[in-house]
């Protein structure tokens, strides 16, 4: 009887390439020797001390009473973790648990780091993006993309990416107004749009798309104070500060191609006023480049006004591009998918409120669709 109790306590041992290999079970700290397929030897009792460390990257750990394997926010450090007859330990990713080769009885000290997060620009860039453009939905705009931007961002494009974030709210399930999607990843910040809109109305009352040091239109109290204000200071402190670039755009360029807009709009031969704030719209670029890659080499008027399916994940709405050809006007996208470059900015339309997250802003768990959205820190 006395055997089979210590049987069925013990961690289930094996034997690889002739070498005697143990599994340490941490709930009894004891563990068993399997020599062949039929004897089993029990070796020394309350062998393992645990040490974690105190916090990540701080060199310093401590002895834990845990009797169990830590699973989630450490990592087993092989370089320090020893035993003092000097048989080898590792750890076992299949079944979680550290093993050691061992052919006498031993005491051995297993190490555990704290688990640095990855930023969720580092999960972006390294984890969804895996070096093909398209995948995941994901493309890098380098100077080898064709007819991309250019500019070195990260961008999701497509009918339905896998891009949602939840913030605002720290909830199981996230209500449906916390549903935000990531634009892209732009100078190492992530780029987020309110995915179901904030509220439908005018650009500016007075249809006057001056935006300048002294005169602000409507929008920018709209998105800068009242929904701002809205957020908790939490979330607010998880945006960051962000140059946007509110020249406008001309519809002289109306048949050039996606680039030369993009250019004009926030590139190279971008001119015009920019304001520092927190909150914005999107840009014409960014909602034409939201698009299946096959339409990035369609002109903006042919985008505007063609039949053909763009599958392009962005909700419609204002843009944060005014038009240089009509001070009373602003680029939009109509609730039909096409652009217009001359909105009335007095005539109400979708509201999405965009910004930047910090970078240091942390990715915690998620797969980026809208049942399970990516969970920030």
């Amino acid at each position: 009887m006395k055997k089979k109790v210590i049987i069925g306590i013990a961690s289930i041992l094996v034997v690889i390439s002739g070498c005697l290999f143990a599994m340490f079970n941490s709930g009894n700290r004891s563990y068993e020797v399997i020599t062949n397929e039929t004897e089993k030897k029990k070796m020394n009792t309350n062998a393992l001390t645990m040490m974690y460390e105190t916090e990540a990257g701080s060199g310093e750990y401590t002895e834990s009473s845990d009797n169990t394997w830590p699973l989630e926010g450490y990592v087993f450090n092989e370089e320090l973790s020893r035993c003092e007859n000097g048989s080898k330990l590792s750890w076992d990713n299949t079944t979680k648990r550290v093993m050691v080769e061992a052919n006498v009885s031993e005491k051995c000290y297993v190490y555990f780091d704290v688990v640095v997060p990855p930023t969720l620009v580092e999960y972006i860039t390294t984890e969804v993006y895996t070096g093909v453009d398209g995948e995941n939905g994901l493309y890098y705009h380098d100077a080898d993309l064709a007819n991309g931007a250019q500019d070195n961002s990260y961008r999701y494009s497509g009918a339905n990416p896998n891009n949602y974030v939840c913030f605002g709210s720290d909830t199981t399930e996230c209500p449906r107004e916390n549903l935000y999607r990531i634009i892209g990843v732009f100078d190492n910040q992530v780029k987020l749009i309110k995915d179901y809109y904030y509220e439908y109305s005018e650009w500016d009352v007075d249809g006057d798309n001056t935006w300048n040091e002294t005169v602000k239109p409507d929008i920018y109290t709209t998105l800068n104070e009242t929904y701002y204000n809205s957020l908790e200071a939490t979330w607010q402190n998880k945006i960051a500060d962000a140059i946007w670039k509110v020249g406008g755009l001309s519809s002289s360029h109306f048949n050039s191609s996606l680039k030369t807009n993009y250019d004009y709009e926030v590139g190279v031969y971008q001119t015009g006023y920019e304001e520092t704030m927190k909150i914005g719209l999107m840009y014409v670029s960014d909602f034409v480049y939201s698009s299946s890659s096959n339409n990035w080499t369609v002109s903006l008027v042919d985008y505007g006004f063609s039949s053909n399916s763009k599958e392009d994940w962005m909700e419609t709405g204002w843009t944060i591009s005014r038009s240089l050809n009509d001070s009373g006007s602003v680029w939009d996208v109509t609730g039909t998918g096409y652009l217009d470059g001359g909105h009335n900015a007095s005539v109400g339309s979708n509201i999405s409120p965009t910004f930047y997250l910090k970078s240091s802003i942390t990715y915690v768990s998620g797969s980026g669709t809208s049942d399970d959205p990516i969970i920030i820190d």
